[in-house]
C-alpha cells in the first residue's frame, strides 16, 4: 500500500480552520456587513480561497512515484500555487525568486530598501481603485529619478525591484510601495555613478508631488485638498531608506522581505474563550490585535490581488528591455557587467527542490532506502482517484473546527433555554 504525502501545513492551525468552516457564513453575510468598508465582492476573492481549500487535497489528483530500488511507492498530493496566500505555496515560490534574483539580476553593486508611505486620507482611494497600485509604483520610482537628477545633476538609470504591499501590521490595508534599489545608476553614456547619500525628506517630497499629481489627473481630489494636505505640519508622505545592502545575498534577503506572506503564521492564534483571531504586531510582537473570524476572514482576502495585477516590477537597469540590451552587447564593450554575463545561470530549480528547502524535507527521497524515487503518473480521472482514496481510506477535512463564533454561542444558548422551558 502506497505511503501518502503532503508537505507540512502549518498554517491549518488557524488560518485554514477558520477559512474551512467560516468562509461560506462570510460570503452569505459579506453585502450587509463588508461591502460598505471593502467594496463589491471581488470574484478572485471565492476562486482563490477554494483552491487554497484544496491544497494537499487528494481529490484533486496527485502524482503516484516510486523507488526504482526498493519498490517503495508514494502519493504525492498536488499544490494549489495561489499567487501571495497560500503560505506554503509562497513560500516555495519566495525561495525560487529570491535564488533567481541573486544568481540572474542583480548587478554587484551596493543596494538601498526605500519605503514610500502615503497619508490614510488618501489610501480610500487606492483601496476601492485597485489598477492605481500600479500607479503608485511609478510615482514612487518618478521621485527616485527625479532625487537622482537633483543629487548628481544628470538623468541617471538605477536598477531598481518595485513591489506594492497593501497590508499593514494588523492586516489592515496599507498601501505602501518597497523599491529595492542600485545606489545610483548609468548615465547617457553608460558610466554608472554611485549615489551613497539618500535624503528621505527630500524623497518625500517628490514623492508627494507625484501622488498629488496622479490623483488630480484621476479627478480623484481638488487642487483645494492638495493644498490643505501640503500645508499641513505633517502631510502623512514619509520615506524610509535606512536599510542597505552591501552584497548580493543581502540584497536578496531584502527582496525576499519585499515580498513576504502577509501573514506570520507564528504570530497567528485562537482566543478560545472568546472565539477571536488574534494575531500579534508590533516591535517584539507585543500587541495583540483581535477580530471576529468573520473580520479576519475579510482582511486577509482582501489583500488577494485581482487577476493579471502585476505585484513585482523590474525597471531601468533592471528591465527586461534593458538586461535584453546588454545581453547582445560583446562584453569587452560594457564596463558594468550584469551577473547573467559574469556568473553561469543556474538551472532552474524544480518543485522537489523548494519544497526541500522549505521544509527541511525532499518528497523525491526514499524513505526505506533513501533513494532517489521517481514520479511514474500523474493520477487526476475523478473516477481513479475516487478508488484509490476510498481503498487509502485518505480524508482531508480541517483540524477541530475553531470554537463556536459569539454570536452563535449567544444562539445556542438561548435555544438550550427555549429547550428547557418547553419541556
Amino acid at each position: 500500500m502506497p505511503e501518502v504525502y503532503r508537505p507540512r501545513h502549518p498554517e491549518r492551525t488557524v488560518l485554514y480552520r477558520v477559512l474551512f468552516h467560516y468562509f461560506d457564513r462570510f460570503l452569505a453575510e459579506y453585502e450587509s456587513r463588508f461591502e460598505k468598508e471593502y467594496g463589491f465582492l471581488r470574484p478572485i476573492v471565492k476562486e482563490v480561497v477554494e483552491r487554497y481549500l484544496d491544497c494537499g487535497n487528494p481529490r484533486c489528483g496527485f502524482a503516484r512515484i516510486r523507488c526504482p530500488d526498493c519498490g517503495e511507492e508514494r502519493l504525492l498530493m498536488f499544490s494549489c500555487r495561489t499567487r501571495g496566500f497560500c503560505p506554503s505555496c509562497h513560500s516555495k515560490r519566495l525561495e525560487e525568486w529570491g535564488e533567481w534574483m541573486r544568481e540572474t539580476l542583480l548587478l554587484d553593486v551596493p543596494h538601498r530598501q526605500v519605503v514610500f508611505t502615503i497619508p490614510k486620507m488618501l489610501r480610500l482611494f487606492f483601496k476601492y481603485k485597485r489598477r492605481l497600485l500600479g500607479e503608485l509604483c511609478r510615482a514612487a520610482v518618478r521621485a527616485l529619478l527625479k532625487y537622482f537628477q537633483a543629487a548628481t545633476g544628470a538623468e541617471l538609470i538605477p536598477g531598481v525591484v518595485a513591489v506594492i504591499q497593501s497590508f499593514g501590521q494588523k492586516i489592515n490595508f496599507h498601501p505602501h510601495a518597497h523599491l529595492l534599489v542600485t545606489e545610483g545608476g548609468e548615465d547617457s553614456e553608460g558610466k554608472f555613478h554611485h549615489v551613497a547619500s539618500f535624503q528621505d525628506s527630500l524623497l518625500a517630497e517628490f514623492f508627494k508631488r507625484e501622488v498629488f499629481a496622479l490623483l488630480l489627473r484621476q479627478e480623484l481630489i481638488s487642487e483645494a485638498l492638495v493644498e490643505k494636505i501640503a500645508g499641513w505640519r505633517h502631510s502623512g508622505f514619509s520615506v524610509h531608506s535606512k536599510v542597505k545592502a552591501k552584497t548580493r545575498k543581502e540584497a536578496e534577503r531584502v527582496g525576499k522581505y519585499m515580498i513576504r506572506p502577509l501573514l506570520s503564521l507564528e504570530r497567528l492564534s485562537l482566543d478560545e474563550r472568546e472565539a477571536k483571531v488574534c494575531y500579534r504586531y508590533g516591535e517584539g510582537a507585543e500587541e495583540v490585535e483581535r477580530m471576529d473570524y468573520l473580520e479576519f476572514i475579510a482582511r486577509v482576502t482582501s489583500h488577494i490581488p485581482d487577476k493579471g495585477q502585476v505585484t513585482v516590477r523590474y525597471l531601468g537597469l533592471y528591465a527586461n528591455a534593458h538586461r535584453g540590451k546588454v545581453r547582445k552587447r560583446e562584453a569587452g564593450e560594457y564596463k558594468l557587467i550584469l551577473s547573467e554575463q559574469e556568473c553561469p545561470r543556474i538551472s532552474r530549480r524544480g518543485w522537489a527542490e523548494m519544497i526541500r528547502k522549505v521544509y527541511e524535507v525532499n518528497p523525491l527521497t526514499c524513505p526505506q532506502c533513501q533513494g532517489e524515487m521517481r514520479i511514474i503518473a500523474f493520477l487526476t480521472d475523478y473516477g481513479v482517484v475516487d478508488r484509490i482514496i476510498n481503498h487509502l481510506k485518505l480524508t482531508f477535512v480541517a483540524e477541530k473546527p475553531p470554537p463556536p463564533h459569539f454570536a452563535y454561542q449567544e444562539f445556542l444558548m438561548a435555544a438550550e433555554t427555549a429547550v428547557e422551558y418547553l419541556s
